[in-house]
């Protein structure tokens, strides 16, 4: 377990000292955003600036680390701390995979290994972590608010913990709702879930009680930057600014039923998200952008590093056929079962999708299509994948050593290409270039 937080350590560290900021995504306009507000604390509107629409928690925080680097005379080590902090953000959600195994199922260390693996290897977290971005920082703190809902306490009177649990959940995801709009998800998942099992228990009243809890503290931490827009702007979150006007040219521009049914052979041959058949597919884009970087703003593009992608999306099959095998499992246990621990897991999951559905269809280009609007689906993705994984090395036989080898493969893989100047370096512009699509049918 600690070579391999080592190892991803390692690759974190020499990503966040060698990547250019300049390529991630929209990263010159977020450092723009938090150079605002080390100018002043002042919040600007939502159109000042092309990130200030977004909640300003990772703004704020990163802000205040700024003007405190700039007191002690070393403003220009602020580019170099948001990555080593984003790296320290991803490890942490890997360790949390890995400890709630660990709590969940005492003994069961292979296990918990897995868990831990599954994130610190998966390249949406390694690449992700080297940018300016909010995705991170989100992803940790819904992964922390849902570790402390579905973990049990192991001391102190039932009521008194339970309630304070509540408390600590609802500060979390509060914070999570003040970094991206997507905490509320978190929320919703884990109030559904928290209802779901009172009623089985036939302790509704209690299990309200908790509810209430969890979204008074929630509410009060994080939900008064979208009353504030509404109030001052007349909108809770802004949507088709005109400042954004860019996006609306870009390609594919509209999406139906099929575009969420088809997963085209590009996804593995050609995964770039220009690819035309790609750009009628919301999950085929998606995949490519979970185990490789279908956007370029990592990786250079290239002949090279689109058969290594080829390579990365054909081993990524397993760890996502064991999640969906898992959570196939998940779902028939809750459904069995008068209580289950994994509840808000499951509610999390199908909140997710179902959010992620309805934000591509509504917003319908490529750019749109990121597995890290999906971040927070770190620590279900890990329990549920590790589950199958586990089982298969632990049973002797041949099939043992096809997943080790297959396993390792990927680990070794990945950490090859998202070592940023190990085999790939990162020179050309950052993303595709969209624009020479335009026009053509």
């Amino acid at each position: 377990m600690w070579l391999f937080l080592g190892l991803a350590a390692l690759t974190r560290i020499n990503n966040a000292l060698s990547y250019k900021t300049r390529l991630g995504f929209d990263a010159v306009e977020n450092l723009q955003y938090i150079q605002m507000l080390m100018q002043s604390w002042a919040l600007p509107a939502p159109d000042a600036a092309w990130a200030t629409s977004h909640p300003p928690l990772f703004y704020y925080f990163f802000a205040a680390l700024g003007r405190g680097l700039a007191a002690l005379g070393q403003p220009e080590f602020l580019l170099e701390a948001i990555p080593l902090l984003g790296g320290a953000a991803s490890l942490a959600t890997a360790w949390l995979a890995a400890t709630l195994v660990r709590r969940m199922h005492p003994g069961q260390e292979l296990r918990a290994l897995m868990a831990l693996v599954v994130v610190l290897f998966l390249p949406v977290q390694i690449y992700l972590s080297a940018m300016v971005n909010e995705e991170v920082m989100a992803a940790l703190l819904a992964s922390a608010a849902l570790w402390l809902a579905v973990v049990p306490t192991a001391s102190g009177p039932p009521h008194e913990r339970s309630l304070s649990r509540a408390g600590i959940v609802g500060l979390l995801a509060g914070l999570a709702l003040l970094t991206k709009l997507s905490g509320v998800l978190v929320l919703a998942g884990i109030g559904c879930a928290w209802l779901i099992e009172g009623w089985r228990a036939r302790t509704l009243a209690y299990a309200t009680r908790r509810v209430l809890v969890l979204v008074a503290v929630a509410m009060c931490v994080g939900s008064w930057f979208y009353f504030r827009n509404y109030f001052l702007y007349g909108y809770f979150y802004p949507q088709d600014l005109d400042l954004h006007a860019i996006m609306f040219e870009m390609p594919p521009g509209g999406r139906g039923l099929l575009d969420y049914l088809w997963l085209p052979l590009a996804t593995w041959t050609d995964p770039q998200l220009l690819n035309t058949d790609l750009l009628g597919s919301v999950w085929g884009s998606t995949y490519a952008t979970l185990f490789f970087d279908g956007h370029r703003h990592f990786l250079p593009h290239s002949v090279a590093v689109s058969r290594m992608g080829t390579c990365l999306l054909l081993l990524g099959v397993l760890p996502v056929a064991a999640f969906a095998l898992g959570l196939c499992g998940g779902l028939r246990r809750s459904c069995t079962h008068g209580s289950s621990s994994e509840l808000p897991m499951l509610w999390l999951v199908a909140l997710s999708l179902a959010g992620y559905v309805i934000f591509t269809f509504n917003n319908p280009w490529f750019v749109t299509l990121k597995a890290g609007y999906l971040l927070s689906l770190s620590l279900p993705f890990a329990w549920y994948a590790s589950d199958p994984l586990a089982r298969w090395v632990s049973q002797p036989g041949a099939r043992r050593w096809i997943v080790v080898v297959w396993l390792a493969t990927l680990g070794l893989a990945v950490t090859f290409t998202f070592t940023n100047g190990l085999i790939f370096d990162k020179l050309d512009g950052p993303g595709l270039p969209w624009q020479a699509t335009v026009g053509v049918p």
